[in-house]
C-alpha cells in the first residue's frame, strides 16, 4: 500500500516541494501536534475514525493524517533551510531569512534589523518589498511603537513572537505609526527576535500583512523553529562579515591614505580585498630631483600573516626607494635580500618604477610581475619588460631595467595580477581582456585617470565581480601624464 504525500503547511509559497494530501484538521480546543516523535493512543485505538464531515474513514486514517502533516512540516524546514545554508553573505543571509519567514507565516512583505547586542556592529536593516523610501518612512515611527522595536529594546517576545492582527483597529497606536501603516499599505504584523545561543540578541525580523491577520500556531511553531535555526547561520555569517571588514580595514591602513600630488602628473588608484585579507599592495613615494617612486606588487599567501608580510616589505621598499631609488635593480635587489633573509618561506612579485614628471619618462624593474599597460590616443600596449622570478625564489635576484618614453596625455596602468586572476580565464585571454578593456576607454574619460582605472576595472571584471568575494586582491595604479 502506498502511503498518500501530506499537504503544505498553509501559508506555504508554492514554490516550497509539498505533497498533496490534506492535513485532517484538529477538533476545537486542542492544540496540534509540533513533533513526531510521540503517538497518540486513543488515534491508534480508534479504528472507525471520520473525517471532517463525519463520514467514516478506514482504520488509522486520522495517525496516518497527522503523521503526513509531521512529515509535510519537516520537509519546508528542510527545504527552506537548505537555501539558507547555501547563502555565504549576511546580505543573502537576511534576505533568504525574510522570504523563508514570509512563506511559513503567509506575509508577503517584511523586513530584518541587524542590531547585535554586543554593539560590535554591523547593524543594517534589510527589506522584502520594501523600497528603501520605504525603510526611511518606518525609521520615523517611534521605536517603542514597533514590535520589532520592542524585541530590539530587550522586551521578551516568547517563542511565539510579537503579533499585532489589525494594527488600523488599536486605540492606543501611535499616531505616527497609523500614518507609516497607511502610507505602506499594511494592517498587520508579525515579529520574531533572532538570537543565537552563544552569540545572544543578533536582531529581529517582522513581516508585514496587506489585510488584518495573523499566523496560526501551527505557523507560528515553524516559523519559531525555522528562526532559531536561522540565527545561528546568521551568527556564523556575522563572524565571517566583521572578520573581513577588520582584514579590509588592516590592508587599507597599511597602503597610502593619500596619493601624494606631483607637477606633471596625476595618480589615482584601485583596491580591492579578498575576504581573508591578502598580500597585494600599491605605493607612489615622492623622491628627490622631483622623482616619483611608482610600485605594485603582491605576497604570497592570505589572512593576517600575509597582509603583515605586505606591510613590512611596503615600508622596506619606501626606504630603499629613498636611497637608491633612480636605481630601481638595486631597489628590488635590497628588497629581495631582506625578504630571503627574513622571511625565507615566502615569494613576492614586485614592480618598481623610477618616473621622471618632467621628461615624462619612467625607469622600470620587475621580479615575476606583469608588465604595465601604456593608454594613449594613438596607441595601447604593453611595456616590454625583462623575464625575471619572483623576489625569494632563487639564491640571488636579478634582472636588468627597461626604460620607456610616455607622450603627453597618456596614461601608464600598473595593476597585481589578481586583476587577470579574477577573471577566471586563462592567461592569454586575461591579457587580451585587459588590453580591449584599456583600448575601449571613451575619449571623454581619457584625460582622467580615476575614470581610466574605473573603466577598465569594470570593463574586465563585469556583473558585480569587481566587487563580489574573491581570494584574489585586485590593485591598479593609474599614471597620467600631462
Amino acid at each position: 500500500m502506498k502511503t498518500p504525500h501530506p499537504a503544505k503547511v498553509a501559508g506555504i509559497d508554492s514554490t516550497v516541494p509539498a505533497p498533496a494530501h490534506t492535513v485532517a484538521s484538529v477538533a476545537p480546543g486542542t492544540s496540534p501536534a509540533t513533533t513526531p516523535n510521540a503517538t497518540d493512543a486513543s488515534d491508534v485505538a480508534d479504528a472507525t475514525d471520520t473525517d471532517a464531515s463525519g463520514v467514516p474513514c478506514a482504520p488509522g486514517t486520522r495517525l496516518q493524517d497527522r503523521l503526513a502533516g509531521w512529515v509535510s512540516d519537516l520537509t519546508t524546514l528542510h527545504e527552506l533551510t537548505e537555501r539558507l545554508v547555501r547563502t555565504d553573505s549576511l546580505s543573502e543571509g537576511l534576505q533568504e531569512v525574510l522570504r523563508a519567514g514570509a512563506a511559513l507565516v503567509g506575509a508577503r512583505r517584511g523586513l530584518a534589523v541587524l542590531e547585535p547586542a554586543d554593539g560590535l556592529g554591523p547593524d543594517t536593516t534589510t527589506g522584502l518589498g520594501l523600497t528603501r523610501a520605504d525603510l526611511g518612512h518606518l525609521e520615523t515611527v517611534p521605536r517603542s511603537s514597533l514590535p520589532h522595536g520592542r524585541i530590539l529594546d530587550g522586551l521578551p517576545a516568547g517563542e511565539s513572537g510579537i503579533a499585532e492582527p489589525d494594527l488600523l483597529a488599536e486605540k492606543g497606536l501611535d499616531p505616527r505609526h497609523r500614518e507609516v501603516a497607511t502610507r505602506l499599505g499594511y494592517a498587520a504584523g508579525y515579529a520574531l527576535p533572532l538570537s543565537a545561543e552563544g552569540a545572544g540578541r543578533l536582531g529581529a525580523a517582522v513581516w508585514l500583512y496587506d489585510e488584518p491577520a495573523e499566523p496560526g500556531e501551527r505557523q507560528r511553531h515553524l516559523a519559531g523553529l525555522y528562526a532559531r535555526y536561522a540565527a545561528q547561520h546568521l551568527a556564523r555569517l556575522l563572524e565571517t562579515e566583521r572578520t573581513r571588514a577588520c582584514m579590509a580595514t588592516m590592508a587599507e591602513e597599511l597602503l597610502p591614505s593619500r596619493l601624494p600630488r606631483v607637477p606633471g602628473i596625476r595618480l589615482a588608484a584601485r583596491h580591492r580585498t579578498g575576504p581573508r585579507g591578502g598580500g597585494d599592495w600599491y605605493d607612489a613615494l615622492p623622491l628627490p630631483d622631483a622623482a616619483l617612486g611608482l610600485a605594485v606588487g603582491s605576497v604570497t599567501g592570505s589572512g593576517p600573516s600575509a597582509v603583515a608580510a605586505m606591510g613590512r616589505l611596503r615600508a622596506s621598499l619606501r626606504a630603499y626607494a629613498v636611497m637608491e631609488g633612480e636605481d630601481p635593480v638595486a631597489v628590488l635587489s635590497d628588497l629581495e635580500l631582506l625578504l630571503r633573509l627574513t622571511e625565507p618561506a615566502r615569494s613576492a612579485t614586485a614592480l618598481f618604477g623610477y618616473c621622471e614628471p618632467a621628461l615624462r619618462r619612467i625607469t622600470l624593474a620587475g621580479a615575476g610581475h606583469s608588465p604595465p599597460l601604456l593608454i594613449g590616443e594613438r596607441r595601447t600596449e604593453f611595456v616590454e619588460t625583462s623575464v625575471s622570478a619572483p623576489l625569494g625564489m632563487l639564491a640571488c635576484w636579478e634582472a636588468p631595467s627597461v626604460e620607456f618614453q610616455a607622450e603627453a596625455g597618456e596614461t601608464v596602468l600598473l595593476y597585481t595580477d589578481g586583476l587577470l586572476h579574477r577573471t577566471g580565464d586563462p592567461a592569454d585571454r586575461a591579457f587580451a581582456r585587459l588590453h580591449a578593456a584599456a583600448a575601449g576607454v571613451p575619449r571623454a574619460k581619457r584625460h582622467d585617470p580615476d575614470a581610466v582605472a574605473e573603466h577598465v576595472l569594470r570593463t574586465v571584471l563585469p556583473d558585480g565581480k569587481a566587487d563580489a568575494d574573491s581570494q584574489e586582491d585586485v590593485v591598479l595604479l593609474a599614471v597620467r601624464f600631462d
